[in-house]
This record gives C-alpha cells, structure tokens and sequence, in this order.
C-alpha cells in the first residue's frame, strides 16, 4: 500500500510539473542557447550581451508575421502576450487555431467584427474549424491583454 500511495504521488508530482507553462520553456532554450553562442561572443566583445536582448524580443515577433505587418506591430503588449500565451498554439495552428498572416483563414474572422473576435478569445469558443479556450488558457491574462494579443494578430493578418 504504501508503494502504491508513493507511485501515486511522484505520478502527480510529475504531470503537475509538466504542465508548467513557461518554466520549461525558459529553462530548456535559456540552457541551450548560452552554451554555444556566449561563450565566442562573450570573451571578443563586451557590448555584444546587450543588443543580444533587444535582438531576442525583435525575433519573437516574426515567425508570427510573414511579411512587412511586423513593422507596424513587432512590439508592445499584443506582441509580448503572442509570444508569451498564444504562440503556442497559433504559430502551428493547433486545434484550427488561425496562424498570424494568414489572411484566407483570418479574412472571415476579422469580418465577424473585433468585438466577436474579444469575446471568443475571453470566453472560449467550439466551432467548425476548431476551438478556442477562454483566454488561450491562460486565466492570468486580463482581458486587456487578450484584447491586445487579438489586435496584433489581426494587425498581422489584414
């Protein structure tokens, strides 16, 4: 019995951990990525780690957009809440999610208006095409930076 209750509790220890959702994300790249670059660029230039920051959060933005909309939105809050909630599942189209500059998928979406675009992104939505949970699953967020995330993205996509 008790190592039933034991295999029960590591099993639980170890889903609850994996549904960290920006812990191993952070820790997996920010390992990886110090290990091969700093240690050239480091040692020749001292100046190099801090555009190395601003090159980091100019690049999130991108694979978001194709062409010329990260101009107009590759910063501010939209932009942070894409890279950081929504990404995830937009960048890849998961469960029918609409990917950024894709203005077939999007084209019908924007046409419905922003604010049925607010209220699937913050209350959820099922349709034909796939589903949308309240707030991407992340409860965290406020509704303004949902609201935000939805105009970057059809910033993005028009």
């Amino acid at each position: 019995m008790k190592r039933f209750t034991l295999c029960l509790a590591l099993a639980a220890a170890a889903t609850l951990s994996a549904c960290g959702k920006n812990e191993p994300a952070t820790d997996a790249p920010a390992a990886s990525s110090p290990a091969p670059a700093p240690a050239p660029e480091a040692t020749p230039q001292a100046a190099a780690p801090a555009p190395a920051a601003p090159a980091a959060t100019t690049s999130t933005p991108p694979p978001a957009t194709a062409t010329g909309a990260s101009a107009v939105t590759a910063t501010g809050p939209g932009a942070d809440t894409y890279a950081k909630s929504c990404a995830a599942c937009h960048a890849a189209g998961v469960t029918g999610a609409p990917k950024p500059g894709d203005k077939a998928d999007w084209g019908p979406r924007i046409a419905q208006g922003k604010e049925t675009l607010y209220t699937h992104a913050l209350q959820g939505y099922t349709g034909k095409k796939g589903v949308m949970p309240p707030k991407g699953g992340f409860a965290n967020l406020s509704d303004d930076e949902v609201k935000a995330a939805v105009d970057y993205m059809v910033a993005t996509s028009s």
